[in-house]
């Protein structure tokens, strides 16, 4: 075998090693084994906290919810006739699940041109602009992760207008946000790899 094509194979294996962000890390019940396990998670969640006053565990709980910390998420692909595909329910993707609208209003605002929604630092980023929306919109607190989840879903009108009220399944889902929000809070507190 030539050199040029044993080279061209070890950049292939190296290559197909890097993409850490298509899959989740492990036991994604526990904030500490999170960001023991993706350093770089933290990193962005406090720069998130610095710049937007989002509390760490709330974009964790956001984020789990969202994308189940995978940063290439797609929503399902929709079928026709149940076997023809018909793209996907929508434009979200990446750890915030940002719609691509919302997605490019928010490099607009932020002037960050180069902002990637499978990039965990841009994703926190984008969380953060989103949320202080929804403060200044619709008065909610960057504490609190249930009415701040809902706005996210819903979008700030959908929230104001209520729209989440008839939707069962979307305030059993808030509900679930706020309480893993509270539990990363209390493991956070007790870690060591959030306090360096």
């Amino acid at each position: 075998m030539s050199r040029v094509i044993r080279a061209l194979i070890l950049i292939l294996v190296v290559a197909s090693c890097g993409s850490s962000n298509s899959t989740a890390p492990r036991n994604l019940d526990n904030a500490c084994s999170i960001i023991k396990q993706r350093p770089s998670y933290i990193k962005a969640f406090r720069a998130t906290e610095r710049r937007w006053n989002v509390p760490v565990h709330v974009q964790m709980a956001t984020i789990y919810q969202e994308s189940k910390f995978i940063g290439t998420a797609r929503t399902p692909l929709r079928y026709t006739l149940g076997v023809i595909p018909m793209g996907r329910q929508s434009s979200a993707y990446g750890y915030a699940q940002a719609l691509d609208g919302t997605w490019d209003e928010y490099r607009r605002e932020t002037r960050s041109f180069s902002a990637r929604r499978d990039r965990i630092r841009d994703a926190t980023d984008f969380m953060g602009w989103y949320m202080n929306k929804t403060l200044r919109r619709n008065g909610i607190p960057l504490t609190d992760a249930r009415n701040q989840y809902l706005a996210y879903h819903e979008g700030h009108t959908g929230y104001a207008r209520g729209s989440y009220n008839s939707k069962a399944w979307l305030l059993r889902v808030s509900r679930e946000v706020a309480d893993r929000s509270v539990m990363y809070q209390n493991q956070l507190a007790r870690c060591r790899a959030a306090r360096r």
